[in-house]
């Protein structure tokens, strides 16, 4: 189910099921400052399996409650613990009930999307990307169909969004996702693709049948950058916002999206400065909390943000989109939909 803007601050009240003890933003800024459950694997039938991003090989749910999403990695070391209710689920913290809802199914990735990581391999070695370390293996294009006709034949069918990371060569990698896209836009349905760009990267994904493409900086703090980012030879931030600022062209206002990772070292003031300078080029920014893949562990100095940082970048990028007149809700594909990872502006606050 998409999401969509409605008189209760951009909550999509879903089936009716999950408005329990529903999840305040509050409560979901607590439960992503954690950003992980214990929970019997009994009681996973909406269990999901990472391919893209910092969050690989990692298994994990999606939790709706009271209208908003959570996504939750699986540990059985976490301090938060779900247990079935009468009705659902519950998600207690140190025996207190902090919210009951629902454990929604996954056809790929994310509740709602079809959401295929193309290929599982990079040549980059980001130090907050568990993708270099696993280097799995690329789908072709009978393969990603295949997932999609699944979906369409339980009926789940209604967005596709792709992501990919490098296998040979950001060129390389364009041209594989644009032979997919042009194999899927026979359903009909939007499509959202998350890639890192080359040269005409969005010219040739519009006229492939892109709806909408994220190109995530990660950070806005030039120094961070150059300690994280690595593997990407004549990479620089100056070229991703080149890339940003093209994509805005060819796709148009809220239709371009960009990461920026909380909790490797960078000062609020630095996110809102990243934020405004992002939304001023028609850019919607997703403040995404950083994920600590064991897969990088002694290679990463980083911390997951509190909930209370959570909920007071959230708060200013929301004040930063409306002054820019940017809309959320018209986002069709991948993270502004889902929301599970994030603090939302105008979906969760």
């Amino acid at each position: 189910m998409t999401p969509s803007l409605k008189d209760d601050g951009g909550r999509d009240q879903g089936d009716g099921r999950d408005c329990m003890t529903g999840m305040s933003a509050e409560v979901k800024a607590e439960l992503l400052a954690i950003g992980s459950v214990d929970v019997d694997p009994s009681l996973l039938p909406g269990r999901s399996s990472s391919t893209a991003g910092p969050g690989t090989g990692l298994q994990s749910i999606f939790f709706r409650s009271g209208g908003r999403r959570v996504r939750l990695e699986v540990d059985a070391a976490s301090p938060l613990k779900m247990v079935r209710t009468d009705d659902g689920f519950a998600i207690l913290k140190e025996g207190r009930e902090l919210a009951r809802g629902v454990i929604e199914p996954v056809i790929a990735h994310c509740p709602g999307q079809v959401y295929i990581t193309i290929s599982e391999q990079c040549v980059c070695d980001c130090t907050f990307c568990a993708v270099p370390k696993l280097q799995g293996r690329i789908k072709t294009v009978d393969e990603v169909i295949a997932i999609v006709e699944r979906a369409r034949n339980a009926g789940q069918l209604k967005v596709i969004a792709l992501t990919s990371g490098i296998a040979k060569s950001p060129e390389d990698e364009i041209d594989r996702v644009v032979k997919v896209v042009e194999a899927l836009k026979k359903y009909n349905v939007p499509i959202g693709v998350s890639v890192y760009p080359a040269e005409n990267a969005s010219q040739r994904l519009s006229d492939a049948g892109v709806t909408e493409v994220k190109y995530n900086v990660e950070t806005m703090d030039r120094e961070i950058f150059k300690r994280v980012i690595r593997g990407r030879k004549g990479l620089s931030l100056d070229a991703m916002l080149d890339a940003l600022r093209d994509a805005v062209r060819v796709f148009g206002r809220n239709r371009v999206t960009s990461n920026i990772i909380i909790g490797l070292g960078e000062t609020d003031e630095n996110v809102r400065e990243g934020v405004d300078y992002l939304a001023r080029m028609g850019v919607i920014p997703v403040l995404r909390p950083i994920t600590l893949s064991p897969y990088r562990k002694g290679e990463l100095v980083a911390e997951r943000p509190s909930a209370e940082r959570l909920l007071r970048l959230a708060a200013m990028t929301r004040e930063i989109l409306e002054k820019y007149g940017l809309r959320v809700d018209e986002a069709e594909t991948m993270c502004l939909p889902c929301t599970g990872c994030d603090i939302t502006p105008c979906r969760d606050t």
